[in-house]
């Protein structure tokens, strides 16, 4: 991997993910264990990518205070804050000042993904393409902007969404650029990859290639997806060198979890939490502090540093805020978010006609 550096674009709100992201941003939510934004940066060490450059914007300080320079992690990190809103293809020219090599990798923060990365930058390479793609197979691409190739894997178009897409390949949010097209990309005002970059680079005859492939993707920006991801983690599903060990659960150290409770699905159990007899954790992530009472059920479910669920409460399908309280009996399901602080009473919200 000589002569390639590696952008990480980390500046969304993460709206779709809240209350969560209320008090960190997505990249930063705990994902089997450790910031999400960790697993991606093992996989870009573990390519021999080192210097790393970080495009931040929402409660960007979080990121420098955690990481750092990189050394932790073997790398060399950057960070560049996007003071206002550029988009896509604006926010990797925000960073052009602090790339030095000829080809960049540039990753969405919020991306899951087992791709061969050093086959991506052989691809790139081998076609000496101006930009490279990494496309993905999906079954059901119709909610997503398609992006159809030719024999030879070169891009011909950029289609929005369709219910008759005519190809199967999406864009999965990694590039290579060459530099030169990053230095070209207007700068201090909002730019679209997808809307503006790469269709311009297309007219004008650019080679756009495509490196096809149906490895492991999630964009984890929805609750569902970020619980999925993680569970996948945790399992040795989705791949990260930052999973010391897979298995069918985790637990962190400091916390309690009762031997009569079930923990299963790839669930994580954060640091210093909680959880009592007869509770059931499957596919759930409980972060720092939080408690699950007596006989409790969390599936698929998503619990805030310091929340309480009470005794015999069910979660499924639901996101809790920080230091919120479940009372007991209570029933959140179908995507329920209760914001940070909340406090419900005792079966004081119910999906069933018992009391």
């Amino acid at each position: 991997m000589h002569g390639v550096e590696a952008v990480v674009l980390v500046g969304g709100k993460g709206t779709r993910l809240r209350p969560l992201t209320l008090s960190a941003p997505k990249p930063m939510l705990p994902t089997a264990g450790v910031p999400f934004l960790t697993h991606l940066l093992s996989r870009i060490k573990e390519a021999g990518i080192t210097h790393v450059v970080l495009g931040t914007s929402y409660k960007a300080e979080v990121f420098e205070e955690y990481f750092g320079d990189g050394s932790r992690l073997g790398l060399e990190l950057e960070y560049v804050v996007e003071e206002v809103p550029l988009d896509t293809a604006g926010a990797i020219r925000n960073v052009a000042d602090k790339l030095r090599e000829p080809d960049v990798m540039v990753f969405n923060g919020d991306i899951l993904s087992g791709v061969d990365l050093t086959g991506i930058v052989d691809t790139h390479r081998k076609h000496e393409a101006d930009v490279t793609l990494h496309l993905v197979k999906v079954a059901d691409p119709r909610a997503f902007g398609c992006v159809p190739t030719d024999d030879e894997g070169r891009v011909q178009a950029f289609l929005e969404k369709t219910d008759n897409p005519p190809t199967d390949q999406i864009n999965a949010g990694c590039y290579v650029f060459r530099r030169e097209v990053i230095d070209a990309i207007p700068a201090g005002r909002p730019v679209s990859v997808e809307r503006e970059t790469f269709p311009g680079l297309l007219e004008a005859g650019k080679r756009l290639q495509g490196h096809v492939d149906a490895t492991y993707w999630l964009d984890l920006g929805k609750p569902e997806a970020f619980t999925q991801g993680s569970a996948d983690l945790v399992r040795g599903i989705a791949p990260s060198a930052a999973v010391a060990q897979p298995g069918d659960y985790l637990v962190l150290e400091g916390s309690s979890v009762h031997e009569g409770a079930t923990v299963k699905g790839g669930s994580t159990v954060g640091a210093n939490c909680t959880v009592a007899d007869g509770a059931v954790l499957d596919g759930a992530i409980l972060f720092d502090g939080a408690v699950v009472g007596e006989n409790a059920v969390v599936e698929r479910s998503i619990v805030g540093a310091g929340a309480l669920v009470q005794a015999g409460a069910v979660l499924r399908d639901a996101v809790v805020g920080d230091s919120a309280v479940i009372g007991a009996r209570c029933e959140l399901i179908g995507g329920a978010r209760v914001w940070p602080g909340v406090v419900l009473p005792e079966a004081g919200v119910r999906f069933s006609t018992d009391a």
